[in-house]
């Protein structure tokens, strides 16, 4: 599998980082929880999976441009693994409402793992029929598992948007809860300062 096109860089990739590409929902929800995990060096919210070659946010809202919401985690594998990440991004969506999470519709807020690697998307797969069996939901995983092929970066002002905005009606009502359900089941994820 070749390594997918990027357009955002954070400075040189730290030697042993991995990445990891997730849609659940809108974004601000999931870099909101991953900027609060162990391991994890980084966050970047972007679009990927459609076909419009420089997606803007309003494009990506109208549904029309085939593009996910998605964060984008840089990892030390040697602190969490892939497998990990994955079991927090289950634990704080709904990965078996198609093309929704709560108030928000559409495909742009789909459930999906965009892999960076064959190994990752076996991970994925053994993860989701893990959950399958032992899963919380009555109704089946609907989670898209596809090769990532290009990261866009999403503008600026979304970056870290929930702790720059947490008193805003859509960070009280759906993305603060989303942080005290991860505390709650993941506190042995969370950094410590």
């Amino acid at each position: 599998m070749d390594p997918p096109q990027q357009r955002w860089s954070k400075g040189d990739l730290v030697r042993g980082s991995e990445f990891a590409t997730l849609g659940g929902g809108c974004f601000w929800c999931l870099e909101a929880v991953f900027d609060l995990v162990k391991g994890v060096r980084g966050t970047q919210s972007g679009y990927t999976g459609g076909h419009t070659l420089d997606p803007t946010y309003k494009q990506v809202c109208t549904g029309t441009t085939g593009h996910a919401e998605v964060v984008q985690v840089e990892f030390d594998p040697d602190v969490i693994g892939y497998a990990d990440l994955l079991e927090i991004f289950f634990g704080i969506h709904d990965p078996t409402t198609l093309n929704r999470q709560g108030g928000d519709m559409g495909t742009q807020y789909r459930s999906a793992i965009f892999t960076h690697s064959d190994k990752q998307a076996e991970i994925a797969r053994d993860v989701i029929a893990e959950l399958g069996v032992k899963g919380p939901w009555l109704d089946p995983i609907v989670t898209v598992i596809a090769p990532l092929e290009v990261f866009h970066a999403a503008e600026p002002y979304h970056d870290a948007y929930f702790e720059r905005n947490g008193g805003q009606p859509y960070c009280t009502a759906v993305i603060a809860p989303k942080v005290v359900k991860f505390r709650q089941r993941f506190a042995h994820r969370l950094i410590t300062a």
